[in-house]
């Protein structure tokens, strides 16, 4: 009979095994065709400033309300003829989103740290000998884009989206996860929709001392994503320098976090966890998304361990059997009084049911933190 020691060290071993196949199918993911057609349709689309970024926005909310596109949000943007040039059309009846694109000009200058020295250059006009060129911005004009979901055409190059979990959560990790998320100082909430927390699953708010997670999803899928903000909670409070600074390492860290959380209760989480995974480690600049998944992995086993060892769900990887005292001596006579055909006979472990649906009522979240 292993002893809890040993248990545990087992289970150890089985959340290095499983961080390793983590690692591996990242590895996979991002060296593959796919991802690198998607890396090299998404570097055609410019980043736009936050004036533009607040007029897209604000436009595309209208139109979704308008029922002219299928999804609230927005995702690339581009300029009519751009659209034409990736092999797609903007379908008709559909009204670009206006905002400011810059207008340049063209100075020249023999002497470029003087500031009066500099002079524009007309149309076609080339520079003097001896002189530098340099492009400024000396205005804005109204311009037109539009959203991938205004167009039709050529597929646009994706790599794999996590997919949402279905079905129904394991019996009391919902609660247990939930007690532990209260014992951090943070309140839980259940919101209606994602529209309440920036298009997320979750949302953890440092200032507020909050946990949201929306409620129009499965079962499954809202453990899970409990499991990720506890990850936040535990691991990225405002102290948490380098994934205030990274924020693709807090997400990595987070989502691995609760692979091993729903993996230790029997749920495949590896549909959504490995591209989400892939996506954010790719956004942490100077360093490979193997390296950030390699380097979060001790950090990773520690929290998802001591979360685990909190819980007192059934759960799988030890070869316990559910509710199996290990150090309590086993009785070898039965107790005076008990019924002769339960002598020696192992009791058969409660059939699992469906988490029942406490709700509790919706809150409005500041999203003031991060988010799945």
């Amino acid at each position: 009979m292993a002893t809890r020691q040993e248990a545990r060290e087992a289970r150890e071993a089985k959340l290095d095994e499983l961080h390793e196949k983590l690692t591996g199918a990242v590895e996979r993911l991002v060296s593959g065709p796919d991802w690198a057609r998607a890396l090299a349709f998404a570097a055609r689309f410019r980043s736009r400033s936050f004036n533009n970024t607040l007029l897209i926005w604000v436009q595309h909310q209208g139109a979704y309300e308008q029922g002219r596109v299928p999804e609230p949000f927005p995702s690339y943007v581009a300029g009519y003829k751009q659209w034409q040039q990736l092999g797609r059309q903007v379908k008709k009846g559909q009204p670009g989103y206006q905002i400011l694109a810059p207008v340049t000009g063209r100075f020249a200058s023999a002497n470029p740290a003087d500031a009066d020295s500099w002079r524009r250059l007309g149309k076609g006009e080339k520079p003097r000998a001896g002189e530098v060129v340099r492009t400024r911005m000396v205005g804005v004009r109204p311009a037109y884009v539009w959203d991938v979901s205004q167009t039709a055409g050529d597929p646009i190059p994706e790599p794999p989206a996590p997919k949402l979990l279905e079905g129904e959560a394991p019996v009391g990790l919902w609660d247990g996860l939930a007690g532990q998320v209260e014992a951090a100082g943070f309140s839980v909430v259940r919101v209606p929709h994602e529209g309440m927390i920036r298009g997320a699953n979750g949302m953890t708010d440092y200032t507020a001392n909050t946990v949201a997670v929306r409620e129009n999803m499965d079962p499954a899928a809202q453990v899970k994503t409990l499991a990720h903000e506890l990850g936040h909670v535990l691991l990225h409070g405002p102290d948490a320098e380098e994934a205030r600074q990274h924020r693709g390492i807090g997400e990595v860290e987070a989502e691995s976090v609760a692979l091993m959380v729903g993996a230790a209760h029997g749920m495949d989480t590896s549909g959504y966890t490995i591209p989400y995974v892939s996506t954010w480690a790719a956004r942490v600049n100077d360093k490979e998304p193997v390296e950030v998944v390699k380097a979060t992995g001790e950090r990773v086993r520690k929290t998802a361990l001591a979360i685990l060892d909190q819980l007192d769900t059934p759960q799988v990887g030890d070869g316990t059997p559910p509710g199996l005292d290990r150090e309590k001596p086993q009785r070898s006579e039965p107790q005076r009084g008990e019924p002769a055909h339960e002598r020696n006979t192992p009791r058969r472990p409660a059939a699992l049911v469906p988490e029942p649906g406490v709700r509790p009522a919706t809150v409005s979240v500041a999203s003031a933190g991060r988010g799945l």
